[in-house]
């Protein structure tokens, strides 16, 4: 039956798709389509508005307009499916995300390079005047292993519930450090699972919900955070010790800077 009500409104211009709202929203009636959030069904909707700080676009907003009662029973009948479907599928099962982006796949896969080999690399490479390893002359750069063991690992793509976020030695490591660090992935990444992002242009707000959830949820062993020795980095630093204390879970955290010449400071 059609009734006058609040009731969410998408505005399909400004929603870029990133799936956000969907978590954010406890009865569940949001969805990702064709990468655009769609409202299920009106009944699914209370009109409260939930959702609303979840949206980084401001592309949802809660107007009155007639629309199809909220059903309260409806509600638990599609929370008791979509929570049996999310049982149902495998912990290692590839996912993807809502938006549909095929960079947003998830994956696990083991690492090109262990921890123990990366330990067991020789070390006498000469050293060139900037003070990092010189390659041989007239000898082939060799092809250095990757530590990777998941993907993806941009912080807005990784869901919370990510299988590869479970128990893990958290790296979040601000975007410019892997570029300027030369030993990166065989010195910081190894043995860790990574998430990267920009703690100046990206949306520190959304950061914080989402790492909130994260601690809650993964239960983290331990978390590094790796950002550069420029100001607008040190943002990183608020945006974990934030989400650590909303989510009331207690994670030891380590910090790495790094100048801007790929010198560990």
């Amino acid at each position: 039956m059609k009734v006058l009500r609040n009731i969410i409104r998408i505005d399909e211009e400004l929603c870029d798709g990133c799936g956000q709202c969907v978590p954010g929203c406890a009865e569940g009636a949001l969805t990702i389509i064709d990468g655009k959030a769609r409202l299920i069904a009106e009944k699914y909707c209370d009109g409260l508005g939930a959702c609303l700080g979840e949206c980084p676009t401001g592309a949802l907003q809660v107007i009155e307009r007639e629309a199809d009662d909220f059903d309260e029973a409806a509600v638990e009948a599609l929370l008791a499916a979509q929570k049996a479907e999310a049982t149902g599928a495998k912990a290692d099962q590839a996912a993807t995300m809502p938006c549909g982006c095929a960079s947003s796949h998830i994956q696990s896969f083991a690492p090109t390079i262990t921890p123990c080999q990366v330990a067991n690399q020789p070390r006498s490479m000469g050293v060139a005047a900037t003070g990092f390893p010189e390659p041989a002359k007239n000898k082939p750069t060799p092809f250095l292993p990757s530590s990777l063991t998941h993907w993806p690992v941009q912080i807005r793509l990784v869901p919370p519930e990510a299988p590869f976020l479970r128990g893990a030695d958290l790296l979040i490591a601000a975007d410019c450090v892997p570029v300027a660090h030369p030993s990166f992935n065989r010195e910081l990444l190894p043995g860790k699972v990574v998430l990267l992002g920009c703690p100046k242009f990206d949306d520190t707000q959304a950061y914080v919900a989402k790492f909130s959830e994260i601690f809650r949820v993964a239960g983290i062993k331990s978390i590094t955070i790796a950002i550069m020795e420029v100001p607008c980095c040190g943002s990183m630093r608020g945006i974990i010790q934030t989400a650590c204390q909303q989510s009331g879970v207690i994670i030891p955290v380590e910090e790495v800077v790094v100048g801007v010449r790929g010198n560990l400071l």
